[in-house]
């Protein structure tokens, strides 16, 4: 499963970045696969533990602020390997040469 999530707490929208760093901090303690943007983070990983973490990402920013946005996109292909997350950009790399 790949999950992009999005976190903003709504008390907070100008310069985030020491909000948001121990989400990431969090992310890398579980050990899922993740590519961090500039607009959310994609994870990978079996949905379990997927869902586990967006959801602890959450409780923990909603503990740290009155109103909590979260956006959350999932792409669950039950038959298709790990490995996704890098995968499925460099396809589109791979297209975009010639």
């Amino acid at each position: 499963m790949l999950a992009f999530v999005s976190i903003a707490p709504e008390d907070h929208w100008e310069h985030m970045s020491a909000e948001i760093a121990p989400l990431v901090k969090m992310i890398e303690k579980s050990g899922l696969a993740y590519e961090l943007g500039p607009i959310g983070t994609t994870v990978e990983g079996e949905p379990e533990a997927v869902f586990e973490l967006l959801k602890e990402l959450h409780l923990f920013m909603r503990g740290r602020s009155r109103r909590v946005s979260t956006l959350i996109k999932i792409d669950d292909q039950v038959d298709r390997p790990p490995g996704r997350i890098k995968d499925k950009v460099e396809s589109v790399r791979r297209k975009m040469v010639g």
